[in-house]
């Protein structure tokens, strides 16, 4: 037994992983409360709740899904898990892997309008950023005339749909990305190792430990690095400005996106009106959050607008009301009874990248 599982096994003996755990988790909580961070019952209830939920999810990526030797798709984030402005187009599932090993990728096309597949150094639970090691495009990929494709994943370069990885890869993301979400088939996908065992390894003391480490380590850096960036887009309070692209990619951002990230904030009678051209793009979108850069409600409430569902006016443009009701004009954002919180636009794959224009009016007054 290594020095490495030998403290392990007796971290887990005397109870000290769960205490950790429990520990970072405490320590997470004082994120909510930090300076900067509304002080109001409803903001730090949504807050509690984010924790709970991301929580949640890393217990499912960390503890449950963490076997690089047998990967599993899973859903990390969803509508009831949400992080870092996650897109409601979006269909985003997540595997672990790693570079010492090779996979491969089935599935059928569908309908989805993108399909995007990367892979990451490292995981979202060690901190200081996911740089990317590869990445394949659906509208590259090599399909059987049923709509049914292979991927293989490896170090090395493969003959016809290949993933690159590298030695320190160890996330793959894949992002389904809908126009229309109600009428597009998504695609069907599995993942399976192809030089080994797919069995999962057994349970091990180690595997525990680091699991729980490295679980409450997410839930606490998720939450501070999305803190910290809140409370920065607060210098910029509804404006719209460009977002730093080598600071998306590093935290896993999608290398084909240009991000506007923002905060808002209204009063009861006030609407922010956001006016755009959108530039010739494969999708483009408009979000609102709460202020822990979690989506609004989407399935429930029109809290974002897509290149689909938008309408424009004669000349291409494009008008978006942030409102607390109805106005009664073309692609009203609803604030779902929140009175600030985050915001993002995207251009996906375009060819430029126009800036838009911001201004806060009276309701009355559209």
């Amino acid at each position: 037994m290594s020095d490495s599982d030998t403290r392990s096994a007796q971290r887990i003996v005397d109870g000290t992983t769960w205490s950790d755990f429990c520990r970072t988790l405490e320590s997470a909580g004082q994120v909510i409360l930090g300076d900067g961070t509304p002080t109001d019952a409803f903001n730090r209830a949504e807050g509690f709740r984010y924790l709970s939920r991301i929580t949640r999810a890393a217990l499912e990526t960390f503890v449950e899904n963490a076997d690089p030797r047998a990967p599993v798709l899973q859903r990390v984030v969803h509508e009831t898990v949400k992080m870092g402005a996650d897109n409601p187009d979006n269909y985003y599932q997540n595997a672990a892997i790693s570079g010492a090993y090779t996979y491969r990728i089935r599935g059928r096309r569908g309908t989805v309008h993108t399909l995007s597949f990367s892979t990451q150094n490292g995981h979202y639970g060690q901190g200081n950023g996911m740089p990317p090691s590869g990445h394949l495009e659906g509208s590259a990929l090599e399909i059987n005339p049923d709509g049914t494709f292979e991927i293989i994943l490896s170090c090395e370069e493969q003959p016809g749909n290949w993933l690159p990885m590298k030695p320190d890869t160890g996330t793959l993301i894949v992002r389904q990305t809908f126009l229309d979400r109600d009428n597009e088939e998504r695609a069907d996908l599995v993942i399976e190792r192809l030089d080994g065992p797919s069995e999962p390894t057994p349970v091990t003391p180690h595997a525990i430990d680091e699991g729980l480490v490295t679980a409450a380590n997410l839930v606490n850096g998720a939450a501070m690095i999305f803190a910290s960036w809140a409370k920065g887009f607060m210098e910029h309070t509804n404006q719209l400005p460009e977002f730093d692209r080598d600071l998306s990619n590093r935290f896993g951002g999608d290398p084909n996106i240009v991000y506007y990230h923002s905060y808002w904030r209204l009063a009861p009678n006030e609407a922010l009106v956001i006016e755009v051209t959108p530039p010739a793009c494969d999708h483009w979108n408009f979000q609102l959050n709460n202020h822990w850069m979690e989506s609004l409600d989407y399935r429930y409430f029109t809290i974002h607008v897509n290149k689909y569902t938008a309408q424009y006016e004669a000349d291409g443009s494009v008008r978006i009301v942030v409102a607390h009701e109805d106005p009664g004009v073309a692609n009203w954002i609803n604030t779902v009874g929140h009175s600030r919180g985050t915001m993002c636009l995207r251009w996906v794959r375009a060819n430029t990248h126009p800036q838009p224009a911001t201004r806060v009016v009276k309701l009355g007054d559209l």
